[in-house]
């Protein structure tokens, strides 16, 4: 795996390049995509492979394995503020944000627990203004409210019952996993993103040892296919994206990561359509058009400008 420390190498200590400075901000576009698109995927996977009624255990099986496998590629700890930041950044970016997605899943429709998430591209926008200077520009608010437009469509149909709980767990996820990505932003300046991963994974796996431990007991016997499952997530969609993912946000800005992450719900669907058969209505097709629309919209702005450095 490639490390991720082309900002140091090129800005001053304590500098940070504004997204839009070079002309690789489309790879960066394309590696912050692999991590929403793998997330989408796991629905699938945890619907078909994985145990149910098990979040705590799902959750632990899904961070501590695959921070310890990036701490064993990176072989650095933290020092000094880190050690705390890395522990907050787990419970925001893994412990907790896990387990409240496990709970918004189980209690509310897929297309309300989609559409409330749909929401978090604005919430980074609105977070960033203010812990990273990064002011929202119209075209990036003009394609979040599209991709939430998007969404609607593409689950319009499918509302059922909706728990009071499961829209605060899921506006409670959503609202970690967007301030834990601005303030994963804020200090991505003085350490690569492999090494922030893998602490952040790492402690938010071991906060949650605990909790299986004593609610759910020791796991039961696996059978192959949910080993194969749990590998998956850990290593492609919780490895492989958190690097990616935090890899983006050091080279993009809140706005346009946010807004890829509208790619998780799109693929989800999609994967449904393709592996499990469903049939999607033309006004879903619609709505998938407009979420893909939504985020190209928001990614052009900041590629056709060059913006000076700012000081972290």
């Amino acid at each position: 795996m490639v490390s991720m420390e082309t900002t140091s190498r090129t800005t001053p200590v304590g500098a940070r390049a504004l997204p839009g400075s070079n002309a690789g901000a489309l790879r960066w576009i394309l590696l912050g995509a692999i991590a929403p698109i793998s997330w989408g995927s796991v629905y699938f996977v945890t619907l078909h492979w994985i145990p149910a009624e098990e979040p705590f255990t799902a959750a632990a099986l899904r961070a501590l394995p695959a921070g310890l496998l990036l701490l064993a590629v990176r072989r650095r700890l933290p020092r000094g503020a880190w050690w705390w930041r890395a522990a907050l950044l787990g419970v925001l970016n893994c412990s907790a944000f896990f387990v409240l997605v496990y709970w918004a899943a189980k209690l509310l429709p897929t297309s309300i627990a989609a559409m409330l998430m749909s929401l978090s591209p604005i919430a980074m926008m609105l977070i960033a203004s203010g812990l990273v200077a990064e002011r929202p520009t119209v075209r990036r608010l003009l394609g979040a409210v599209m991709g939430l437009l998007g969404v609607v469509l593409l689950m319009a149909g499918a509302v059922g019952a909706i728990d009071g709980w499961g829209v605060v767990a899921s506006v409670t996820g959503m609202a970690m996993y967007a301030l834990g990505s601005v303030l994963a932003k804020r200090w991505s300046g003085q350490v690569d993103a492999i090494a922030s991963s893998s602490w952040q994974l790492t402690a938010g796996g071991l906060l949650l040892v605990p909790f299986a431990l004593s609610f759910e007991g020791v796991p039961s016997a696996l059978t192959a296919t949910a080993v194969l499952g749990y590998a998956y997530i850990a290593i492609v969609a919780t490895a492989i994206a958190f690097v990616c993912w935090f890899g983006a946000l050091r080279h993009l800005t809140a706005g346009q990561v946010g807004l890829l992450g509208l790619l998780n719900p799109v693929t989800g669907v999609v994967i449904g359509v393709l592996l499990g058969g469903e049939l999607l209505a033309p006004w879903q097709w619609l709505g998938i058009a407009t979420v893909l629309a939504g985020i190209t919209i928001g990614q052009t702005a900041a590629r056709r400008r060059r913006a000076p450095l700012v000081t972290a």
